[in-house]
């Protein structure tokens, strides 16, 4: 009987999921499918939701209509430097927060979680502004200065690093242990989770930029491959399948990164859910 009852929630539900799965799940495929297509096929009304052959050369000409190569390196040096920038500035600061009593803390650490609720697009033009008056436009430094700090990851590092013992690090302080030898050896390792999809976060902000790496530029030195695809598209808006296929190229080390991280991801919620 309770089977029963239960059976129509179920069946709500199993429904409801897949409903979502489809929703989220349509605009990669007509992506991937029209990465793939003819403009023959593209063009053709009503739409074919398959392909009579997979048309490879898209790929192709997507990579050498632009300098693909000069977009990707900007990519992966802005991104990188982001991540080390944060590793460098998040981890000191979280440790700080978590296990040290210093005079103003709760209203600096307050001020961090504010800039939580601050979008960028609302400090954009002062620190374009700066950037111009110190000569650091078009550089690499104008693109990874700003986001070294999070408040986000600042957040929920602490709270990871609340959660160990302060056993562990008394004993590693009578074994003369400096505060950074803990960060390394104890903090660090014991939040792998949370640094883990902290990267892959900061990693898919990164290389997915589009607003800052625009307006903080003005010249394709260091602009960043979203750019590339964007670029891609005014030289050829009338082949789609073209620009779909470069954006396939654009989100493929974001999935690698994903399937790489994913276990550590779930570690990282399941044990903040537990806490």
């Amino acid at each position: 009987m309770k089977t029963l009852i239960r059976a129509p929630g179920l069946v709500l539900r199993i429904l409801i999921s897949v409903l979502l799965i489809v929703i989220f799940l349509t605009p990669f495929y007509w992506m991937i499918l029209t990465a793939f297509k003819t403009l023959g096929e593209v063009l053709a009304m009503p739409p074919k939701f398959w392909v009579q052959s997979l048309q490879w050369q898209n790929f192709k000409d997507a990579f050498t209509r632009i300098d693909f190569l000069h977009y990707t390196r900007n990519s992966l040096i802005i991104t990188l430097g982001t991540l080390i920038g944060q590793v460098l500035v998040v981890v000191p600061a979280a440790y700080a927060f978590a296990r040290y009593d210093f005079k103003g803390k709760n209203g600096l650490f307050g001020t961090v979680l504010a800039t939580m609720m601050i979008p960028g697009q609302l400090i954009f033009l002062p620190i374009f502004v700066m950037f111009a008056k110190s000569g650091l436009l078009n550089t690499y430094v104008s693109l990874i200065v700003p986001f070294i700090a999070s408040g986000t990851a600042i957040f929920m590092l602490r709270q990871t690093f609340m959660q160990v013992p302060d056993s562990q690090l008394e004993a590693a302080r009578l074994d003369n242990a400096g505060e950074f030898k803990i960060i390394y050896t104890i903090m660090m390792p014991a939040a792998i989770p949370t640094l883990s999809t902290l990267a892959l976060l900061t990693f898919i902000g990164t290389w997915n930029s589009y607003f800052f790496p625009l307006v903080w530029t003005t010249t394709d030195a260091v602009r960043t491959l979203p750019l590339g695809i964007q670029r891609l598209q005014d030289i050829e808006g009338l082949s789609p399948q073209i620009v779909m296929a470069g954006n396939m190229m654009l989100i493929v080390p974001i999935l690698i990164v994903f399937v790489v991280a994913r276990k550590q991801i779930i570690k990282a919620f399941t044990y903040m859910g537990v806490k």
